[in-house]
């Protein structure tokens, strides 16, 4: 008779311990990636849940809480405000993983979340009354420190206005008309990065109305992405090298990465010996490239957008002069995929037409919430028509966009920041 210890029975408990281990296994690395785990409200806590039922306010001590003074109460199982309001935890740098419950178990609610300096991440998340949904979305948060030493130089305002997108925490903007979070779950996520670099029509604007298509890029990936926008505004290729934010992406880039680089508005009023569009400015890009694809990430070259400058019979007219051409020529020679904006915006600003183009700028040359998404759909039609890797992360809800035919202005809604500032942008 044969028991446990038994020559015939010991592959099988071998077996069937494995078997019984897995669970436990795929748990213990779960709560390993887990960092942070909310439930806002009343209602049953899970397992390694904080409970948030008032307003706490963010300190360094504790780790998390509410920025300023949010006027949130009490709903149905959750956190709920008829104004936005915001809550931060604090991180190590890197690419985390946030899933968030929403709705209200009295009633409607529809929330927007946004992410450190207002990149739009949820848009529009409508649940009836009783209802609750659950999204994820993969998000990157950073510090000024390089790879190998040193820091970025942060220009004043990125120590002042702009702090959310250099600081130690992961702050989340709720807005909406009736914003409901039930819980939030952060978790480490090992996934690529799509950095961008560029000016003040691609980087995270702090304040309303200004607004760039890197800080809308966000909304339309699936999780399993991350994108690190670190355009700055007034910025130029030149003064990118400069600053070291070249060197901070190249730091931070791992295999499989992505740059997208948009430079051009600045450049072209930058004068002096062998500054130009097809001296300086051409080598920098080429040296760009070549650094990128040293560090294991695939570049793509986007040209600069249009300005909002008409002909008198409605036409746009560049003034970018030969910069544009000196991206195409980059892409060209040595096989770059390119995101020709410049050529696109122009077919998107005629289609808004003139009369209505107002509706899509701030000034001449920066957008609104409205110009730089339909920008941003842009940029992801460029990715599609490219053919790259990065098109498998795209949000599977989302057509084709054709730029003639641009979203109508009347319909669309991203609901604004509480911040507002009429002062003027870097650069222009």
């Amino acid at each position: 008779m044969f028991n446990c210890m038994g020559t015939p029975f010991r592959p099988l408990l071998v077996f069937l311990l494995a078997i019984a281990c897995v669970p436990f296994q795929i748990a213990c690395a779960q709560v390993q990636d887990r960092v942070a785990a909310f439930h806002f409200g009343t209602g049953r806590l899970e397992v390694g849940q904080v409970r948030i039922e008032s307003m706490i306010s963010y300190s360094a001590d504790r780790g998390y809480g509410f920025e300023g003074s949010p006027a949130t109460e009490a709903g149905d199982g959750c956190l709920t405000s008829h104004a936005p309001f915001y809550f931060s935890v604090r991180l190590p740098q890197g690419n985390y993983d946030v899933t968030e419950s929403l709705g209200d178990g009295a009633g409607e609610s529809d929330t927007t979340v946004k992410a450190e300096l207002r990149r739009l991440m949820l848009q529009d998340v409508r649940t009836k009354p009783g209802a609750v949904v659950t999204r994820t979305f993969t998000v990157n948060m950073r510090t000024p420190e390089i790879a190998g030493g040193g820091q970025v130089r942060l220009k004043e305002r990125e120590k002042a206005s702009e702090i959310w997108d250099w600081d130690d925490k992961l702050t989340l903007e709720f807005n909406g008309s009736h914003p409901c979070l039930r819980a939030i779950e952060i978790s480490r996520a090992d996934v690529p990065t799509v950095f961008l670099l560029g000016d003040s029509t691609v980087c995270d604007q702090p304040a309303e109305p200004w607004n760039s298509w890197g800080q809308m890029l966000p909304r339309f990936f699936k999780p399993g992405i991350a994108v690190s926008n670190q355009a700055e505004s007034g910025e130029t290729l030149g003064g990118a090298l400069h600053a070291r934010r070249v060197d901070k992406v190249l730091g931070d880039m791992r295999r499989g990465d992505y740059l997208l680089v948009q430079f051009g508005h600045n450049d072209m009023k930058q004068k002096g010996p062998g500054v130009g569009a097809f001296t300086s400015y051409k080598a920098d890009l080429e040296k760009l490239v070549t650094d990128t694809r040293a560090h294991g990430g695939t570049p793509v070259l986007v040209t600069s957008m249009n300005r909002k400058s008409f002909d008198p019979a409605g036409q746009v007219v560049n003034t970018l002069r030969d910069y544009p051409d000196a991206v195409r020529a980059v892409a060209k020679e040595m096989n770059v995929p390119l995101i020709d904006l410049n050529a696109v915006s122009k077919t998107l600003y005629e289609a808004i037409g003139k009369p209505n183009i107002d509706k899509a700028f701030v000034d001449g040359t920066h957008h609104n919430a409205y110009g730089s998404y339909e920008l941003a759909r842009c940029v992801i039609e460029g990715i599609r028509q490219n053919k790259l890797d990065l098109a498998r992360f795209i949000v599977d809800d989302l057509p084709p966009f054709d730029p003639a035919h641009p979203d109508p202005i009347d319909t669309f809604k991203v609901p604004a920041s509480p911040q507002s500032s009429a002062q003027k942008l870097l650069g222009n």
